[in-house]
């Protein structure tokens, strides 16, 4: 039988069908294999114009998902320690009771929710779920975004006048590719959604350009990268800096003419010397100055930093920094420099995601600031345990696994056993949703329409691609969007109100996410639904090219290049680096690290995904184990300020010394659930070492450079 592009498959259905992996932020077209309903195999769709037929592990694996045994199909509810099916009408219900019952007695922050990072890559959640959570009015909104990305979406708030607004590598026609605190062979881009990465390296070294990489660890990346450089972790912003700072002594300066305050920008970087930044970052002061000259002189260049800039105590100065080198280098807005996408649906430009904004209310313990709508995962324990008006007692989380994901899980999750009730949108129970009072399980990504509302706008090429479900579904089961609808509906009903209210909520959570993304593509001019479902494995809308200062979100369409809430923290910055290195005596810095295998917290119940050598243990230069008397295997006890974990460690070669590395997401420990390979997934949350006091200016949790000491056990 031959290629369906429309209908679910039926049962019993031989042949092939377009999907898509919506696991990560590649967005990498599939083709899957089916054999008498069953998937078969799964290889990547090389007619795809922005994948070209690349596929990683977890690709290989989304059937996996959909076929899981571990996977919850219908709702559940806790009894004692048991679990207990009940229907929908009845779920929904109980839930909408109680949320209701907590708004009314105690004021609408007294629900939290927690929003995980696979809602970005649900269109369901982007049409239906953003409108639930505004339906239920609560300013104690939280998100993995604080543990990850916030930084970007601050600066760029602040430069370019929108959050998402993000400046992407034109990684197809660069010269000079610098990167730091980034993997893009494991991730496969992260706020650049580049499948395909291994190929596009050998590009760029086929036409004689060079991708340069600054990390404490010898990465995947950093090993196929023209020249790597180690740097300690947290000294980023003054390699950066110190880079500006050669920019304007050696008079290498092109800034655009829409950007202001260059001259302020000169000033504040003029004591970021090279030298400063050698004694924070262990890279020699003429490594700095050569490493600037040759990006201000390559022909296109483009800088890009990500987890390990954003995820440190200076991620917002970072990002700031990372676009004062494009901006003033002549390589913004620039072919082979960084460049607006231009996606289909225009999420920026019509404002269907707002700009964002900041400090507008304030965290009720720590007087935190909020950023666009959400405060900082970091204070999510203490809003749940500190007492008063305005403390959190239900909570709603939806895809997240924060216990394992933010910082001090131990604490956060006994903070959740003391809710007076907790529901969890997720399909699955983990070390977070093993709290809640009730489990509504959505369909997974291959029994749902997909199109993906946030990649596109940070792709390496415009391309627009809508992805028909594969398979039906199932009569018992819900979509994410139809219970995102049938909570707000049940809970406004609840809180008396009016049958015009009710009546607009029914309408707005009545059409389908596909129905909402025809209308979306119809007045956005670039393409139609129609185009999209004639070639399911996508339409390519051309190169990235130079859109400024038109695409500017800015009132007066300008760039101000000294944006006051983050010059502000230079002074911290100053401080740190007077102070010398954070670790103290017989300390050592620890990372994060991730793998092309995983999924953050999820997969690791994945047979496929977990085969071959053990990627949990604590990595640890050679050096560093001898001075401790550490054998390479040993079981050794690491401790931070907050907690302490044991783990196995390896020594490493590719390990800056004085640093040590975990894997982010790992530590699966629910016993008695239905995760067959708890047991083996093993590993230790890294987020248990992990402090919520060490903030970046932007809220975001500071992950990385963390304090800690590792002895034998």
């Amino acid at each position: 039988m031959g290629l369906l592009t429309e209908d679910p498959v039926p049962p019993g259905f031989t042949g092939t069908r377009i999907g898509v992996c919506n696991l990560c932020e590649a967005i990498c077209g599939i083709e899957l294999t089916l054999t008498d309903g069953a998937v078969t195999a799964i290889r990547g769709n090389e007619a795809d114009p922005l994948s070209r037929g690349y596929i990683c592990p977890k690709g290989v694996s989304m059937a996996d998902v959909y076929t899981d045994p571990d996977r919850l199909r219908r709702p559940v509810r806790r009894v004692g320690d048991h679990w207990q099916e009940l229907d929908w009408d009845e779920a929904f219900d109980l839930v909408a009771d109680r949320l209701a019952s907590t708004i009314a007695e105690h004021g609408a922050d007294a629900v939290g929710v927690y929003l995980g990072n696979p809602n970005a890559h649900s269109l369901g959640f982007q049409t239906h779920g953003v409108p639930f959570v505004k339906s239920l009015r609560t300013r104690s909104r939280f998100s993995a975004s604080t543990v990850d990305q916030i930084p970007h979406q601050f600066v760029a708030w602040q430069l370019f006048g929108h959050q998402l607004l993000l400046p992407i590598p034109d990684l197809d026609r660069t010269d000079f590719f610098l990167v730091l605190g980034a993997n893009p062979m494991a991730s496969n881009g992260s706020l650049m959604t580049v499948p395909d990465f291994p190929q596009r390296v050998r590009d760029l070294k086929a036409r004689g350009g060079q991708m340069v990489v600054l990390d404490p660890r010898r990465t995947e990346t950093a090993k196929v990268a023209t020249d790597h450089h180690f740097v300690r972790p947290g000294s980023d912003a003054a390699v950066l800096l110190a880079m500006v700072h050669v920019l304007f002594e050696e008079g290498l300066t092109s800034p655009p003419p829409y950007v202001d305050h260059v001259e302020r920008v000169e000033e504040l970087v003029r004591d970021f010397t090279p030298e400063r930044a050698e004694r924070a970052s262990g890279l020699p002061a003429e490594t700095v100055r050569r490493l600037a000259g040759d990006f201000a002189a390559a022909d296109r260049a483009a800088a890009y930093g990500r987890m390990g800039l954003s995820t440190q105590g200076f991620g917002s100065v970072c990002q700031w920094a990372i676009h004062l080198l494009n901006l003033l280098s002549g390589n913004f807005d620039r072919e082979g420099g960084v460049l607006f996408p231009e996606p289909a649906v225009d999420i920026v430009g019509r404002r269907i995601v707002g700009p964002g904004h900041h400090d507008v209310w304030r965290s009720r313990v720590r007087q935190v600031p909020e950023f666009a709508g959400e405060l900082p995962a970091a204070t999510m324990t203490e809003e749940l345990t500190t007492p008063g008006k305005g403390q959190v007692r239900a909570m709603v989380t939806i895809a997240g696994n924060p216990v394992l994901s933010t910082p001090d899980g131990r604490r956060l999750a006994a903070a959740l056993d003391g809710l007076d009730f907790m529901v969890a949108i997720d399909i699955y129970l983990n070390e977070t949703t093993r709290h809640a009072d009730v489990i509504l399980p959505p369909t997974t990504a291959l029994e749902r329409d997909q199109y993906d509302l946030i990649f596109h706008g940070f792709a390496v090429r415009n391309t627009a691609r809508f992805t028909p479900a594969v398979f039906a579904r199932p009569d018992d089961a819900r979509h994410d969007w139809e219970i995102f609808g049938a909570l707000a509906e049940r809970v406004q009903a609840r809180l008396g109100a009016g049958l015009k209210d009710r009546l607009a909520t029914k309408a707005r959570f009545a059409p389908s996410p596909a129905t909402i993304v025809t209308g979306l593509l119809k007045t956005g001019g670039r393409t139609t639904m129609r185009a999209l479902r004639k070639s399911p494995e996508g339409i390519d809308l051309g190169p990235l090219r130079p859109t400024m200062p038109d695409r500017l979100q800015t009132a007066d369409q300008r760039i101000d290049l000294a944006p006051e809430l983050v010059v502000a923290d230079l002074d911290r910055v100053r401080a740190a680096l007077d102070a010398g290195p954070e670790a103290g005596e017989g300390e050592l810095l620890l990372i994060g690290r991730r793998h092309k295998q995983d999924c953050n917290s999820w997969l690791h119940n994945t047979e496929r995904l977990t085969r071959g050598r053990p990627r949990h243990h604590l990595l640890m230069h050679p050096k560093d184990l001898a001075d401790r008397g550490l054998q390479d295997g040993a079981l050794v006890r690491v401790s931070s300020r907050v907690g302490t974990v044991d783990v196995e460690v390896t020594g490493a070669d590719d390990m800056m010394p004085g640093v040590v590395s975990l894997p982010h997401g790992y530590g699966h420990q629910v016993a008695g659930t239905r995760m067959r390979h708890a047991a083996t997934v093993a590993g230790v949350s890294i987020n248990d070492l992990t402090d919520p006091e060490r903030l970046d200016v932007s809220g975001n949790a500071a992950l990385n450079g963390v304090p800690v000491t590792v002895q034998p056990l």
